[in-house]
């Protein structure tokens, strides 16, 4: 009998207990090879039930988890530390066969993610508390962070490695168990981070992961058992999972969608700016919360050499599969993706934008099938047009041109979202004023993706950021853990009697 594509597919599966756990609720859904545009996988849509075993079991693993003393839990980050590196080279193929980035690219942010690893390392230090004595007679006072309980991160199709390493390394390296929903597009490094992390020898339960949809985000944002939860994605799913997960009783820290401004001055060196523009544009095919994807021309003298300079950088990007080692720019992450991004470049020409250069036509030999667009270029983009509001996510740059550096800070401060922002310019006035005055939460100075080291944190401002804690970094430390004063007299020092006042220090 001749088996169907399903049949022959391979099927993945969750990671509940510390071991693979197949799906009950029979849903599934198609992962690609974006290279291809062929189904590699079917990957699991988990039901309620699937999400509740995962919380359970990490609500059964929390008590014995938060009391091994803190040194002991870094031991185990130190051991999962080293496997990452020992087997990164693997982890940065799932992620490049899944979701189409070159190999180069996926391994810089496995690189990456395992800096917050070696950041957590560090948390017998980093939850360190404050301690005063006599701070009033014979009264001591000291205050300790200690753990919530079970945690969830919600992470997007665009880092599959690089995101959930922001979340789950430090929350339980603070004592908190977790649950991890990465996205059902590219769930693979997920699951074989999760092996790595019991080898090191996490206790089954501490960290599990469910694949799924809107279904298994429902479940965990409304489980009782759930204390906080992680986002990272668009801002209107952002908004969603902060008002639905709050409005269930759960600390939530969700960072949405991004549209992010390189203000070009008139004394910035062209050459290094185009080349960054090309880079912070067009890699990872645009799909990234940081990338650059407005470029602020100050003057039109900068505008006209600018465009000048990216127009040959951009025509001469070299497209094709993570398997082509020579490739600059892969696939987009699915062909539904691919789509939505070539309708906002059809938008941007129909609102009157000057299309500098057309990567809708792309075609990759062999690869016909394959989730293709290439870099494309809009100069003369105004603030009302649609590619300048929305977030594409996609390999398209806008030039918009601006009269004044004034004029620049205005335009960068009055869009909607807040996250990242770069200047480039040789004047340290200009710069620092910049620094100073843009409402936006990640600024470079002739630094064009300003993300910040593991032992800072990341995070926008406005519609960028939902909740009040960055991620990673210290702020990641207070968000999976909550503060605890004690007080405290022993009876050698205290007074006969009972005192009505209000309790003061002298």
């Amino acid at each position: 009998m001749t088996k169907t594509l399903h049949q022959m597919t391979k099927t993945l599966h969750h990671w509940i207990d510390g071991k693979r756990e197949a799906d009950t609720g029979g849903r599934f859904g198609d992962v690609f090879d974006p290279a291809t545009g062929e189904v590699a996988a079917r990957a699991p849509y988990a039901s309620a039930s699937d999400v509740d075993r995962a919380v359970r079991s990490a609500h059964a693993a929390w008590p014995a988890w938060a009391a091994t003393p803190p040194a002991q839990r870094a031991r185990v980050m130190f051991r999962f530390r080293d496997l990452v590196e020992q087997h990164k080279h693997d982890v940065a193929r799932l992620v490049s066969s899944e979701h189409g980035k070159t190999l180069d690219d996926a391994l810089g942010s496995v690189n990456r993610g395992a800096e917050i690893i070696e950041f957590a390392c560090g948390i017998p230090q980093l939850l360190k508390g404050e301690h005063n004595e006599n701070v009033a007679g014979s009264i001591d006072s000291y205050a300790v962070r200690q753990p919530l309980g079970v945690c969830v991160g919600i992470t997007p199709f665009n880092f599959p490695a690089m995101v959930p390493l922001w979340m789950y390394p430090i929350a339980i390296s603070c004592g908190n168990t977790f649950v991890l929903k990465p996205s059902e597009r590219d769930p693979s490094a997920a699951i074989r981070l999760a092996e790595l992390a019991s080898e090191a020898g996490l206790p089954p339960g501490v960290l599990n992961v469910v694949i799924g949809d809107k279904v298994a985000v429902d479940a965990l944002l409304t489980h009782p058992d759930v204390a906080a939860v992680s986002f990272v994605g668009s801002t209107p799913v952002a908004e969603y999972v902060y008002k639905t997960g709050t409005a269930h009783g759960k600390r939530v820290q969700a960072l949405g969608g991004a549209k992010n401004h390189l203000v070009v001055m008139p004394d910035a060196d062209l050459e290094q700016t185009a080349d960054a523009l090309l880079g912070s544009a067009f890699g990872s095919a645009g799909e990234r919360c940081m990338a650059i994807s407005v470029a602020v021309a100050v003057g039109d003298d900068v505008a006209d050499a600018l465009v000048a300079k990216l127009k040959p950088r951009i025509e001469g990007l070299r497209i094709g599969p993570c398997t082509d080692p020579k490739a600059e720019m892969g696939p987009l992450v699915t062909g539904a993706h691919r789509d939505k991004v070539k309708g906002y470049v059809d938008a941007g020409v129909t609102e009157g934008a000057d299309l500098v250069v057309d990567g809708r036509k792309v075609r990759i030999d062999g690869h016909e099938g394959g989730f293709f667009l290439g870099g494309c270029l809009f100069d003369r983009v105004t603030p009302s047009m649609r590619i300048y509001k929305e977030e594409i996510f996609g390999p398209v740059l806008c030039v918009v041109r601006s009269e004044s550096y004034e004029d620049a800070l205005r335009l960068v401060n009055e869009h909607e979202y807040g996250n990242g922002v770069a200047i480039f310019t040789r004047d340290g006035e200009t710069a620092r004023d910049f620094a100073a005055r843009v409402k936006i939460g990640m600024v470079g100075v002739n630094v064009s993706i300003p993300v910040p080291t593991a032992y800072h944190s990341f995070g926008g401002w406005k519609r960028s950021l939902f909740g009040d804690h960055h991620m990673h970094g210290p702020e990641g430390v207070r968000f999976y853990t909550r503060l605890k004063t004690v007080t405290s007299r022993w009876p050698s020092g205290m007074r006969q009697g009972p005192d009505l006042s209000f309790p003061q220090t002298r």
